[in-house]
C-alpha cells in the first residue's frame, strides 16, 4: 500500500512541477469609479436677446469669461462631471461661409487624435433651424462633440463640449452619451429670437 502510494506521489508531483511553470505576469484591466448619472430635468434659458434653448437643472449658464466683449456668449457647465459646453453666437451679415469654415476649421483641429468624427444633418424646417453636429471618437480628443447651428440668413450659433481633465474618452462615454442627449435636447429646443 505504501509503495502504491509512493508511485502515486511522484507523478503527481512532476505534474504539479511542470504546470507550475512561470509565466508573464498579466495586468489585471483598469477600474473605473461607477458614474450616477441625475435624472433628466430642463429649464429654459430665455435670458439672451438673439435666442432661447432648454439646458439641464443640473448644469448651470455663466458668461464666457474667456470673452467678456461677447454677450452673447453663454456656457452651460456640468460641475459634477468636470464638463462645459461653450456656446457662441455671431450675428449673419453676408459672411455665413465665414462662420461655416471656422466650425469647420475647430474641427479638423481634432483630426490628429481622432480614431473617427461622424456627422450629423440638424434640419428644423419649423423653428427654421439648420446645422451639423460632429460627434469625435478616440481616447485622446479633447473635445468629444461639437456642433453649430444656423438660420442661414441672421443667426450662427456654435456649441463645442471640453472636460476640464485628461482626455480619456473610453472612461467617459457614459458622461458623454448622457451629455450629448442633453445638446440634442437644446439643440431640438432653440428658438431664434
Amino acid at each position: 500500500m505504501r509503495k502504491l502510494r509512493n508511485s502515486l506521489v511522484v507523478p503527481l508531483l512532476l505534474v504539479l512541477a511542470v504546470s507550475c511553470g512561470e509565466r508573464d505576469p498579466q495586468p489585471k484591466p483598469r477600474g473605473y469609479f461607477r458614474i450616477d448619472l441625475p435624472e433628466k430635468q430642463y429649464v429654459t434659458l430665455d435670458t439672451m436677446p438673439h435666442y432661447s434653448f432648454e439646458y439641464p437643472t443640473y448644469s448651470t449658464i455663466t458668461p464666457d469669461f474667456y470673452s467678456p466683449q461677447e454677450k452673447d456668449w453663454v456656457n452651460v457647465e456640468f460641475p459634477r462631471f468636470k464638463g462645459t459646453i461653450h456656446i457662441s453666437y455671431k450675428t449673419v451679415e453676408d459672411n455665413l461661409s465665414d462662420y461655416l469654415e471656422d466650425a469647420y476649421r475647430m474641427i479638423t483641429k481634432h483630426i490628429t487624435k481622432a480614431t473617427g468624427i461622424t456627422d450629423s444633418l440638424v434640419i428644423n424646417k419649423d423653428r427654421n433651424v439648420y446645422g451639423l453636429v460632429y460627434s469625435l471618437d478616440g481616447e485622446g480628443v479633447a473635445s468629444p462633440l461639437q456642433f453649430y447651428l444656423t438660420d442661414s440668413t441672421e443667426h450662427f450659433l456654435r456649441g463645442s463640449l471640453y472636460f476640464n481633465i485628461y482626455p480619456n474618452n473610453d472612461s467617459m462615454q457614459p458622461v458623454i452619451k448622457f451629455i450629448t442627449d442633453d445638446v440634442r435636447h437644446l439643440i431640438n429646443t432653440l428658438k431664434w429670437k
